[in-house]
C-alpha cells in the first residue's frame, strides 16, 4: 500500500495552509494498492518529536473501503462519511502542525491503516490514542508518509 499527497512530498515541508500558522486544513492524501480484503481505513497523524512525547494531531476512521483519497480540508470537524477522534488539542478533527517556535523541524507521520472491519468498536468521542489502539487490532496493511514543519 502507498500513501501520497499532492500538497507536499514524502519528507518534504508541509505547506503553511495545513498548519496552525495558516488555515489549519488537513492535507490532500491519496492511496493505492490496498489489500482486496480491506473493509475500511483509519488515518493517523502523529508528531513523535513533540517535547512531551508523541502528540496526536488526527485520527480519522471508518473511512469507506472504496475510497482512495481525502481532499484537502477533509479533516474539519463535522466531516461526513467517516468519523474523527478528539486530538491532543482537545478538539475533534485535524489539528495541524504547530511545534514550539525554535524547536527545530518536527516529523509529522501520516499513517494509513487498511482494516479488516467496517467500523471500529470505540466509545463515543474517542481520543486519537483510543482509535489507534483499536485499529491496530485489525490491520491488514499500513503505509506512512512524513511531512516536516518548523516554526
Amino acid at each position: 500500500m502507498r500513501l501520497t499527497s499532492t500538497d507536499f512530498s514524502d519528507d518534504g515541508r508541509i505547506p503553511k495552509i495545513c498548519t496552525c500558522d495558516g488555515e489549519d486544513l488537513s492535507p490532500a492524501l491519496q492511496w493505492t494498492d490496498a489489500p482486496p480484503a480491506t473493509r475500511s481505513f483509519a488515518l493517523l497523524c502523529n508528531d513523535p518529536d513533540a517535547p512531551d512525547g508523541v502528540w496526536r494531531h488526527w485520527a480519522a476512521y471508518d473511512i469507506p473501503h472504496a475510497w482512495s483519497r481525502l481532499a484537502r480540508g477533509a479533516g474539519r470537524a463535522g466531516a461526513s462519511h467517516f468519523r474523527q477522534a478528539v486530538n491532543d488539542f482537545k478538539r475533534v478533527g485535524y489539528g495541524g502542525p504547530c511545534p514550539p517556535k525554535g524547536d527545530g523541524s518536527h516529523h509529522y507521520r501520516f499513517t494509513l491503516l487498511a482494516l479488516s472491519v467496517d467500523k471500529l468498536n470505540v466509545h463515543a468521542d474517542p481520543r486519537c490514542r483510543d482509535v489507534e489502539s483499536e485499529a491496530r487490532k485489525h490491520v491488514l496493511a499500513e503505509a506512512t508518509f512524513v511531512g516536516l514543519y518548523e516554526r
